[in-house]
């Protein structure tokens, strides 16, 4: 039996109202700090957006969450934040924010695999 690690997890949202609190999902970022392990897993669903707000700028949404993508991966076109240390970069794609783009507050579970369970949650939340 694989030893099993601590992870946390958030759904990545848009919410193209901010006053009005409606989202879709579209994405989930997984970290794993013993396994040093951070990763964001999106898709855009433009009919479902279109749903919520048929004036949504998808190409916006597209590029907002390709830096999500870059931050977490700590590439080197993500700016300032994807240099920083694992930990930091997940706090701050998790942290409370009132934009188009938010998460939902981190949710800790047990894995022996974090690249199965980013998959499986995916599946569950988003798709």
């Amino acid at each position: 039996m694989q030893e099993k690690h601590l992870y946390e997890y958030a759904v990545i949202r848009v919410v193209p109202r901010v006053e009005r609190e409606e989202f879709i999902n579209v994405g989930v970022v997984v970290f794993c700090k013993r396994k040093r392990f951070i990763k964001v897993l999106y898709t855009i669903n433009e009919t479902k957006l279109h749903a919520v707000d048929p004036g949504l700028d998808i190409a916006q949404i597209s590029l907002n969450l390709m830096s999500f993508e870059r931050i977490a991966s700590g590439a080197k076109n993500g700016g300032p934040i994807a240099q920083l240390e694992v930990p930091e970069r997940f706090r701050w794609l998790t942290a409370v924010r009132s934009s188009v783009i938010q998460t939902s507050r981190p949710h800790p579970g047990l894995c022996d695999d974090p690249d199965y369970k980013i998959l499986k949650i995916f599946e569950e939340m988003v798709l």
